[in-house]
This record gives C-alpha cells, sequence and structure tokens, in this order.
C-alpha cells in the first residue's frame, strides 16, 4: 500500500495516436465564476501552475464551460507555454440558447464551435477535440468526416467521443478505417465507484479497441470526498433542484442513501490507511483494468494538492474488493445472462476455458 501507483509525469499514450498524456486529467469547468462556484484567473493560474510543476501535462477543458471563461483563462495562462501541455476542449452544448444552430453534432456546430475556441484559447490549433454529448440527430459518419476535414486543416490533432453510446463509438471507428479517416483516440464516460454502469460496455469497448477512457465526475460531485451526508439527502437549503453544485450533484443521481453507503466504506478504508477520502476514490480508479484516467477539477490549490495524492499509494486487493462489493451493480442484458453458469456448461460442456479478451474482469 505504501508503494506509489505512479506520478504526474509517468505518461501514458492515448489511444493509438502516440501522444503522451499524465495519468490525471486537470479538468478545468472551475476556472471561471460565472457558474456561481468557479475561482478567478489568479488562483486558476495557482492551480494550473501547481500541476505543471509536477508534470501534469493533459488539461481539459470546454466551449460552454463558465460561459467561455474557462477557455478564455486557458488562453491567458497558457501563453508561451502553450506546447508543454495537451489541451482538449469540446462542442455540442448551446452557447447561444436563441440560436438553434449553436448546439449539436452537425458540422455547422463543429466548424463554428472550433473556430471560436481557438480565439478563445489564443492558440492555432487544439491537441483533442471532443464531441461532447451525443444528440441522436445526425450520422456518425457525418461527424467523423467533419473531425478528419479539421485533422486535415491542422486545426484540431486527435479526436474524442464524449457521452457516446458504444455501438456509435465503434460505428465511427469502423467507419474511419475503412475511409481512412482519423480514428477516435479516447471516450469519456461518467465512472465512479458510484456509477460503475460503464462496465457493461462502454469500458471493455475501449479496452479492445485500446481506446483510452477518461472518467468525469471521479468523486460523484464530491459524494465520495464526503462532502454530503444524509441530511443532504433532503434539499432543506432552498436551493432549486439542478442548480448548484449540490443541485447538479442530485439531478444525476448521484446523491443517494446508496452513493452514501459507498462512501462510508471510503471514509473506513480512509480510516485504516491514513489518505483522505478523494484519494482513495481516485485510486480505485486508477486501477481498474480498463486504466481510466480521472478527470480532477479544483476550486481551490488545496484540492489539486489532495487529489495528486492519488498517485502516492495503491489500494492492497483486499481494500478493492470491499469497495466492488458495496458498489455492486446488476450487469444489464445480455451480459447478465452471459455471466450465468448454465450458459457457461451449454457453450462450454465439461471443458475448462479461460476467458477471452473482452472479459472485463
Amino acid at each position: 500500500m505504501n508503494k506509489p501507483f505512479s506520478q504526474l509525469n509517468h505518461y501514458r499514450l492515448l489511444g493509438h495516436s502516440g501522444l503522451r498524456v499524465s495519468p490525471l486529467c486537470l479538468g478545468t469547468m472551475t476556472f471561471g465564476s460565472d457558474w456561481g462556484w468557479g475561482t478567478d484567473l489568479e488562483e486558476s493560474r495557482r492551480i494550473l501552475d501547481f500541476y505543471a510543476a509536477r508534470g501534469g501535462n493533459f488539461i481539459d477543458t470546454a466551449n460552454i464551460y463558465t460561459n467561455g471563461s474557462s477557455e478564455r483563462f486557458l488562453g491567458k495562462l497558457l501563453q508561451g507555454r502553450r506546447d508543454r501541455f495537451v489541451l482538449a476542449t469540446k462542442y455540442s452544448l448551446n452557447t447561444d440558447p436563441t440560436n438553434p444552430n449553436a448546439g449539436g453534432n452537425h458540422r455547422r456546430s463543429l466548424v463554428r464551435a472550433v473556430e471560436d475556441s481557438l480565439k478563445r484559447l489564443e492558440t492555432d490549433y487544439i491537441d483533442l477535440y471532443w464531441l461532447h454529448v451525443w444528440d441522436y440527430r445526425n450520422s456518425i459518419e457525418e461527424v467523423m468526416r467533419a473531425l478528419d476535414d479539421l485533422v486535415r486543416q491542422g486545426k484540431i490533432l486527435h479526436i474524442g467521443l464524449s457521452d457516446t453510446p458504444s455501438w456509435i463509438v465503434t460505428e465511427g471507428l469502423a467507419i474511419a478505417k475503412l475511409r481512412g479517416w482519423t480514428p477516435i483516440s479516447a471516450i469519456q464516460v461518467h465512472y465512479n465507484l458510484v456509477e460503475r454502469t460503464s462496465e457493461a460496455d462502454m469500458l471493455p469497448m475501449s479496452r479492445y479497441h485500446g481506446i483510452t477512457p477518461l472518467a468525469w465526475s471521479p468523486l460523484a460531485g464530491g459524494v465520495l470526498s464526503g462532502k454530503y451526508t444524509r441530511e443532504d439527502l433532503q434539499n432543506t437549503s432552498g436551493e432549486k433542484e439542478g442548480s448548484g453544485r449540490k443541485g447538479v450533484t442530485q439531478e444525476i443521481g448521484q446523491l443517494t442513501e446508496r452513493s452514501l453507503q459507498i462512501a462510508d466504506v471510503v471514509k473506513q478504508i480512509t480510516a485504516e490507511i491514513g489518505r483522505s477520502p478523494s484519494q482513495v476514490a481516485l485510486n480505485w480508479i486508477l486501477q481498474q483494468p480498463s486504466k481510466p484516467i480521472p478527470i480532477i477539477g479544483a476550486r481551490k490549490l488545496s484540492h489539486l494538492e489532495d487529489n495528486l495524492g492519488a498517485l502516492d499509494f495503491a489500494l492492497d486487493r483486499e481494500q478493492i474488493d470491499r469497495l466492488n462489493q458495496v458498489s455492486a451493480f446488476v450487469m444489464p442484458f445480455p451480459h447478465n445472462f452471459i455471466a450465468l453458469d448454465m450458459y457457461h456448461g451449454l457453450v462450454d460442456g465439461e471443458n475448462r476455458i479461460e476467458a477471452g479478451f473482452t472479459a472485463y474482469h
């Protein structure tokens, strides 16, 4: 347990791209106070400088974060050192509610969003460009072709899909391979001890195809950091549901009796090993078979300092098993059927056959 798991400058390859990225990605949705809970430019500078000083090079933002302030802050903060970082941003969410074409996955939305992000980020290229969320309103072929066009123009270098069903990701992969277009290097999934359903399809798919998964909200909106208690299950603050950090956490379904039970076990392990709850929750993600990269955000430098401590140790097998048990979920069909002993008996007969590569565990 005392042996370090990794270091921020022990870089990983992003998919098959050859691009080197840190094992913890710095999320910058907190850069800017436009949404009422972010941080100002100087604290953002302190956070970024500390991350960089430890060897961190992977930054994630989006065109909609803090109404564009996140990108504008980064544009200022990266001056003179832009090439030192792998910079990722996203498009899809509507940046002008009065304009129906200011959001969505379609080509016009994509092209306009890239141009606007380049201006705010004060750069002439984006290392990793994400589709933010799948909207089911146009084909993946159109999206992949439009993204490939931007790669050929040198405006973006690599492609990622966030919050997109696995069957659409694999269709995009197949089309790119057949057409000779830029492949998908990474996916973003909602993944933490509270939300593990990506283990059914998304994470095995990424592992099989060599795509790097990034885990957003790795602390379940603060639930796994010990921020909330059972008193918070009732919206007693008068805060409108869906507003503020607590409201968002509730609306996503991360603040429940079950999630607090999981947080209780995290705290038990915390007490046993002398680590913070956030470090335990992040270390669990880092040790998962698909090797996700958690996206860590911070409103204060102290938050970042604590999160980076997740790399300084490794949970043992017994601790991981306890966390797996309390956070277990029911696999959907067909995975629940395929896992039955009856099924394996019918397929394998009396023979013992090792699990295939696609098995998650």
